[in-house]
């Protein structure tokens, strides 16, 4: 038999590999009736959908390797991220699938969350009060109006699978839906700025950068107690804190 292998645990969802099978188990099934709609809509490669039987999803591994992880140097060529940043295009000018997604909240929402977050985060003392405040105002950039976009929502680079320059996967789509093209482009370069350009280039057209780092901020801003309260660290080189520290 086959290892079991965690690859994420938390109190909201667990995905197990067996071989090459995926089984995610979330208690949410909203979010895998997301993640499926979104794998049959989305004009770039996802994986095979084996069974579903809630609360588990049994997906394919994809082939290929990750473009790169959190908090990791980065292996990948500059043409690799290209191709990258064209898959994310091609996603983009899909046409809009039916629902919001996590990259598309009403600006007053996502205002009032990040305004919160900050106050807990300085309250807490999970990070200085300097630090928050200066990434407050780099976010401030990217609450602003934007034309919806069908996006991933959660676009890490851990979740793009290639091989050699051709995209051969993308994975976790709980979070897709309308929203901000921006916010992809800063979630897959999060951590990896030196690699925004080659994005950009194969994204193929220019795009403000002042509001990709604002995305930066804001998504960091927002991640860092939640990894903190599930276990996670985002105070690892190069990870979330590095990202926020990298703004001042």
């Amino acid at each position: 038999m086959d290892e079991v292998k965690v690859v994420v645990a938390h109190s909201e969802r667990a995905t197990l590999r067996v071989g090459d099978v995926f089984l995610k188990v979330d208690a949410d099934q909203a979010r895998i009736d997301v993640e499926v709609e979104a794998m049959a809509l989305a004009p770039v490669p996802t994986p095979e959908i084996l069974w579903r039987e809630p609360p588990v999803l049994a997906i394919a591994a994809v082939p290929g390797t990750v473009l790169g992880r959190l908090g990791e140097p980065s292996t990948a060529s500059p043409a690799v991220w290209a191709a990258a940043g064209a898959a994310v295009r091609k996603l983009h000018d899909a046409p809009l699938p039916p629902r919001p997604g996590g990259a598309g909240r009403a600006l007053d929402e996502l205002t009032e969350e990040l305004d919160r977050e900050c106050e807990l985060l300085v309250a807490s003392g999970a990070l200085p009060a300097d630090l928050v405040t200066r990434n407050r105002q780099v976010a401030q950039a990217a609450l602003r109006p934007w034309t919806p976009v069908f996006t991933h929502g959660d676009l890490q680079i851990a979740h793009v699978f290639l091989d050699g320059d051709e995209v051969t996967g993308i994975i976790d789509w709980s979070e897709a839906g309308r929203g901000d093209a921006l916010y992809d482009l800063a979630t897959l370069t999060l951590g990896h700025e030196e690699h925004l350009d080659d994005v950009i280039a194969g994204y193929g057209t220019d795009v403000d950068r002042d509001v990709i780092r604002a995305w930066w901020s804001l998504r960091s801003l927002l991640a860092v107690r939640w990894l903190i309260e599930h276990g996670f660290d985002p105070s690892a080189p190069g990870c979330e804190v590095d990202v926020l520290r990298a703004r001042m």
